[in-house]
């Protein structure tokens, strides 16, 4: 695969590495760009690990919710641009997207799109009309259904402006609790709510890289394993919400937080526009001259 220069300087902003590195590292993993950030990890040529990368689709998040907060939505609709998901028939749509998805329940975003709205028309036909009318791409990329299934469960929810929004199942407590873990979770993006949930596959991987690098520091096998465990359970800590510090006051942790308020979260949902979508970079410049050589 040929390694572009876009690559490259997206591997050097993502890992803070030098171009040659990171040239090289996109080289040996045929331009996967997680795997050359995982290479670059293990021999120390990154000197960061950004892997959420810079955030490319627009759109907003939002979330609907049951008047007794027992049954909520989360949806995802995207856009091409900032100004798009700011106007006032985009963020209706939204709207009635959650809405719907919160009453019909669909199994998937293509059962989604055919559920009708009070217009009569189907989501995915009043898409279609939106894109027509607005003149750019639309599409409702996502969605999840939370139900809070205990008797003394609700769903609390935080939403940072159109970008970020957070659902939290949360068991005793209160509003003010429950709105606080979830922005918490917002601002400190865990994966799971505990260390038994973290899937066994990302264990792995970060043993796996963290081995690499002590085997690097020239130390015995039995101090190497040592070193293993204590930064596994740092790691786990900043992954997992029970670990980390509570933002409002990082001298507790979340797990002591909930304690002290005889609270357990049992789920959490976290939605950030466009995470994992790459924008497209247009080079005109480059363009033109392919077409110039070309003709």
């Amino acid at each position: 695969m040929a390694i572009s220069a876009a690559m490259v300087k997206e591997l050097r902003e993502r890992t803070g590495a030098g171009m040659m590195d990171c040239k090289r590292m996109l080289t040996e993993t045929n331009g996967d760009m997680d795997a050359a950030i995982d290479l670059m990890r293990k021999s120390g040529a990154a000197k960061a690990d950004k892997k959420a990368g810079r955030i490319a689709a627009e759109g907003r998040v939002m979330i609907s919710l049951t008047d007794d907060k027992k049954e909520g939505a989360i949806v995802e609709v995207n856009c091409e641009t900032d100004f798009v998901a700011k106007d006032e028939n985009f963020i209706s749509f939204t709207n009635a997207v959650a809405a719907q998805c919160l009453s019909d329940k669909p199994a998937d975003v293509d059962a989604l799109s055919d559920l009708p709205l009070d217009s009569g028309e189907s989501i995915g036909e009043t898409r279609a009309n939106l894109v027509a009318k607005i003149g750019e791409n639309i599409k409702v990329r996502r969605f999840e259904l939370i139900n809070a299934v205990d008797a003394d469960a609700e769903i609390s929810y935080y939403q940072h402006g159109e970008r970020i929004g957070v659902s939290v199942v949360l068991k005793g407590g209160d509003d003010t609790l429950g709105k606080d873990i979830a922005m918490h979770i917002a601002a400190s993006r865990p994966i799971c709510v505990s260390e038994n949930e973290v899937p066994a596959e990302v264990l792995e991987k970060e043993k796996e890289i963290l081995i690499a690098q002590a085997k690097d520091s020239g130390k015995p096998m039995e101090i190497i394993e040592k070193m293993i465990q204590g930064r596994m359970r740092k790691y786990l800590a900043e992954v997992t919400l029970l670990g980390q510090p509570f933002v409002k006051d990082a001298d507790q942790t979340v797990a002591q937080l909930l304690k002290a308020s005889g609270a357990e979260v049992i789920s959490f949902v976290r939605y950030e526009v466009g995470e994992g979508i790459e924008k497209k970079q247009e080079d005109f410049a480059s363009e033109v001259m392919a077409q110039v050589n070309a003709s």
